[in-house]
């Protein structure tokens, strides 16, 4: 949340508006220092921080307020915060990847013994899957993700094949009974192609990692919004630091370990990014919506409206998803303390 308060902080400076107050952390002040007009405090609860513009959500008289910028510099303002988290995010990733010696591409080079669906009507070798049911491949690990999502008896694949795009319908990609090395296991039964890790490789799939968590964030969205999920599916700060710990506890190995919380971090940041960009009250998208229909009704009506209103529905917003996050971390708790009995 620092990070994502720096984001509004700097743009907001940038902008030419009033910072009254830059905070890392929340609660009782430690440290503090005035450069300026902006004073720079330490708090006392290491969570979050925040970026105390002049007048975000009420009139004012100083023509370098918050609500008094151009609404274009506002919409900058806000979209500055996530836009840090995703920066943020694609960084720790590209971290992840600098010891990497080779990448795996969605791009089949073989079958395993017993494959039923190859062929010209099927996969053939060196075919790329670009799609599978209409969601895009990024990356290599999106084929088992996207596979594990259909319906488990068929599937519909946009393949690149000599150039051009191939649809394969209706074809029987689906979990089957294999023999690799003398043992019996669940697989889609396809080898795909290992690619050096290259400078350039690395860019290109941290990249679109970092787009690939973005859709993870819509994945799961709709699966909420479709009851395929519930609250105890959610995790707030508590089970993130339960599951970390587990994730430490659970890797072989110290690098490994780090290796592994390092690409959680990753994903936490890219998913906040894209749920405060949401169009909810008291989020960043919540703000930027609001701002639009503000001065889409500025200029309908020719006067000014009172951001106060503004105000009201953000203090609301607030209050809910405030209350969300009690439930979420009482079904965090919940569940750690079901481990013990």
């Amino acid at each position: 949340m620092a990070v994502h308060e720096f984001g509004h902080f700097s743009v907001a400076k940038l902008m030419g508006i009033r910072v009254n107050e830059f905070a890392i952390g929340m609660g009782p002040v430690l440290w503090k220092r005035r450069r300026g007009e902006t004073e720079y405090t330490l708090r006392a609860v290491p969570m979050g921080g925040f970026c105390a513009m002049e007048s975000e959500d009420e009139a004012s008289g100083d023509p370098r307020a918050f609500t008094n910028a151009a609404p274009w510099k506002r919409a900058l303002v806000l979209v500055a915060g996530a836009a840090m988290n995703f920066l943020v995010g694609l960084l720790m990733i590209l971290l992840l990847y600098a010891g990497t010696k080779s990448f795996v591409e969605p791009v089949v080079v073989g079958f395993m013994d017993g494959f039923q669906a190859q062929g010209e009507t099927g996969l053939m070798e060196g075919d790329r899957i670009l799609e599978i049911d209409g969601e895009r491949v990024y990356i290599y690990s999106d084929v088992s993700l996207l596979l594990d999502l259909s319906d488990g008896e068929s599937v519909d694949l946009v393949v690149q094949r000599g150039g051009e795009k191939v649809f394969l319908n209706d074809l029987p990609l689906t979990l089957h009974e294999y023999t690799e090395d003398g043992q019996t296991v669940l697989r889609y039964g396809l080898y795909f192609k290992i690619t050096d890790a290259t400078i350039g490789m690395r860019l290109k799939e941290a990249w679109l990692n970092a787009v690939d968590f973005v859709r993870l964030v819509r994945i799961s969205l709709t699966q909420l919004l479709t009851g395929k999920a519930g609250v105890r599916d959610m995790s707030g700060p508590i089970g993130i630091v339960d599951t970390l710990n587990d994730i430490g506890e659970e890797s072989a190995t110290v690098a490994e370990g780090l290796q592994n919380v390092l690409y959680i971090a990753s994903l936490i940041a890219v998913n906040l990014a894209v749920m405060n960009l949401l169009p909810l009250p008291a989020l960043d998208g919540g703000r930027i919506f609001l701002l639009v229909v503000t001065w889409l009704l500025e200029k309908i009506l020719r006067r000014k409206i009172d951001p106060k209103y503004e105000g009201y529905i953000h203090a609301g917003g607030l209050i809910l998803l405030l209350g969300l996050m009690a439930v979420v971390s009482f079904s965090d708790i919940a569940k750690i303390v079901s481990r013990f009995l």
